[in-house]
């Protein structure tokens, strides 16, 4: 009994000995598994589509594998030196084409390196994301190659665009023990200043009403003194505990502050936080970006799409750059959507130490990994996804991708630094300032107006 198959549509056939039948059969083949037996494909081209989207230097670059300019494409190049392997595993004559797309269907027709497999002028590409079915119609997936990830990536928002950071210093219970110690210094001090007055009267002496002994108490809550003040010693003493006892909690409270002032929020760790947050939302100028945020209709994703690409006459599209889109992450408050090696390498060359601390992903597609594309119905299938796994087996995939690859940088070490307050950071002071004006105002009013009521009454009583 002989085998017979072809390495390629071109060669002739070829015959191996299976075995011979003598009562019983006997196998005589040298290897059991179809790969062994098959994967020397006599020198037949094979050709791979690269997509590439960042430069077009890419060309010269990927055949050469010289790991120069890293920063553009590294998706393809990761996936050339891997598929090049297989080439050699399998004595394939290596050939390449380059597509600037990775392939969506437009009135009924294929783009990219999705055509160039369907038309067969590529055997197989660059590994992309399984998140379009209609190409399941024209492809089949092999193995993951260069894994990567499409997300959101920004800087978490400082705490003071997210809270009210001037209640943050104390717990609720120590606010409670404040308002406890106040009520009990007003109702003491005015007991003292009614004992005082029925003695004898001063111009700077308490009055011994309880506005005089409230003002006292506001006056050492807020540090700031006050004009009136007891004369006996019972009186100064328990001012002088009220007042020292606060200076350390201001103290405690002032230097909290000063942290929360530079701290982040970590308030967004979900789509639906992304969404419904004041962060500007962009992404990548690249063709998956004018396709994919279309594919979802959940309320969060459609939120997100409209933000990043309105409707026409609705606002202008946010899409930008790698440099720019990084820039815009650096200085906050903006999440760029992107594959987020190109973006780490970016920051990794830019940020300042501080500035890796914060940062952040949300994941708007909740894609699989990324797998090779290869022709529908090609009968190289089997043999290239032996020989990817084996590649991933041995350990060859992982060390070209951590030659490669730029993980999410690590935050070393807290560093604080100098950083600017701005007026949302003091919004909650500014409108309590408006709140006591306005507060302040109308009860002068209400003052002028009553005196007017009073002075006419006894005007008509005096009548």
């Amino acid at each position: 009994m002989f085998e017979l198959h072809k390495p390629s549509l071109n060669w002739s056939m070829i015959s191996t000995p299976r075995g011979y039948f003598n009562g019983t059969f006997y196998d005589t083949r040298t290897h059991r598994e179809h790969f062994r037996r098959r994967r020397n494909v006599m020198g037949h081209p094979l050709t791979m589509s690269n997509v590439i989207q960042d430069s077009n230097t890419t060309q010269y670059h990927l055949p050469l594998e010289n790991r120069q300019e890293l920063q553009f494409d590294t998706i393809a190049k990761i996936c050339w030196m891997d598929v090049k392997l297989v080439f050699q595993m399998l004595n394939a004559t290596p050939r390449y084409i380059f597509s600037h797309r990775w392939g969506y269907k437009q009135n009924g027709q294929w783009s990219g390196m999705i055509n160039d497999l369907h038309t067969g002028r590529a055997d197989l590409g660059t590994n992309c994301l399984i998140n379009n079915k209609e190409r399941l119609d024209v492809v089949t997936y092999t193995d993951m190659v260069a894994p990567f990830r499409v997300r959101f990536v920004f800087r978490q928002p400082p705490l003071s665009y997210v809270s009210n950071i001037f209640s943050l210093p104390f717990s609720t219970s120590v606010w409670v023990a404040i308002f406890v110690i106040s009520v009990v210094s007003t109702a003491s001090l005015y007991l003292a200043s009614k004992w005082e007055a029925s003695l004898g009267t001063s111009p700077t002496q308490l009055d011994g009403s309880v506005g005089d002994a409230l003002l006292l108490t506001m006056s050492a809550v807020s540090q700031q003194g006050c004009f009136f003040e007891p004369i006996k010693f019972s009186g100064r003493v328990m001012t002088w505990v009220f007042f020292a006892a606060l200076m350390l909690l201001y103290a405690a409270y002032s230097a909290n502050i000063v942290v929360l002032l530079q701290a982040p929020s970590n308030s967004i760790r979900t789509l639906a936080q992304l969404a419904a947050s004041t962060v500007t939302l962009a992404a990548n100028d690249v063709d998956y970006n004018h396709f994919v945020f279309s594919l979802y209709k959940d309320p969060d994703r459609v939120r997100i799409y409209k933000r990043v690409d309105p409707e026409k006459g609705k606002g202008k599209g946010q899409f930008y750059d790698i440099n720019e889109g990084v820039e815009r992450i650096r200085q906050g408050l903006f999440a760029f959507h992107s594959i987020v090696e190109p973006v780490y390498r970016r920051i990794e060359e830019t940020f300042l130490e501080m500035e890796k601390c914060d940062l952040a992903e949300v994941d708007f597609m909740n894609g699989f990994d990324p797998f090779i594309p290869v022709k529908k119905d090609s009968p190289y299938l089997e043999l290239m996804r032996v020989a990817f796994k084996q590649i991933r087996e041995a350990g060859v995939q992982s060390a070209l991708v951590r030659r490669v690859h730029v993980p999410k940088p690590r935050c070393a070490s807290e560093v604080s630094a100098f950083s600017s307050v701005g007026v949302r950071d003091l919004k909650p002071v500014l409108l309590f300032m408006l709140y006591g004006i306005a507060a302040s105002v109308a009860i002068a009013v209400i003052e002028i107006l009553i005196f007017k009521l009073h002075r006419q009454r006894r005007f008509q009583l005096r009548r």
